[in-house]
């Protein structure tokens, strides 16, 4: 057991030795200048190349890693850019949806059109009977202004004015 304990000890101490020695190795080769001038040259020695090849592969036409690196920089932004597009094409189609489209729309103003048409025919019809029943009751409702004057119905007007309104949308404008 003690001759583990030793063993253990001399591995450790020499192991601690080697890597001091490596070290002190090291920086003296990192401090010498002849070996500080390879190192530096040996790097603009690589960029050199790096440039070259790039050159070369732009003369080729085929691109580079910068350049599909930036590619797919620009794609991920365009997907990024389209999934905002469809998520807001996905909330009008809802609003659309909601409101029951552009033919619901439709139906439900000339529904509303219709309603009005008859109520006017109503009035006028109530203002007749109005006047019937004032005019043998008061002669002399000649010289005091009349009470309800029948009016037409401008229903037709106002539809032919919605319709035309609609038509214009529907043109494409004037170049």
């Amino acid at each position: 057991m003690t001759s583990d304990i030793a063993h253990d000890g001399l591995r450790a101490r020499i192991s601690r030795q080697s890597e001091d020695a490596l070290g002190r190795l090291a920086q003296e080769l990192l401090e010498s200048p002849l070996v500080s001038g390879a190192l530096s040259r040996a790097f603009e020695a690589r960029e050199k190349a790096a440039q070259a090849q790039e050159v070369a592969m732009g003369a080729l036409n085929l691109p580079s890693a910068g350049d599909l690196e930036r590619l797919t920089r620009r794609v991920r932004s365009v997907s990024q850019r389209l999934e905002g597009v469809e998520d807001a094409l996905d909330r009008v189609d809802e609003r659309v949806g909601a409101l029951g489209g552009a033919g619901a729309l439709e139906r439900r103003l000339d529904a509303i059109e219709g309603q009005l048409s008859a109520l006017g025919a109503q009035l006028v019809e109530l203002a007749g009977r109005l006047g019937e029943r004032l005019e043998p009751a008061a002669p002399a409702a000649a010289a005091a202004p009349a009470a309800v004057t029948p009016a037409r119905p401008r229903a037709s007007r106002t539809r032919a004015a919605a319709a035309s309104k609609r038509a214009a949308a529907r043109r494409p404008p004037a170049a």
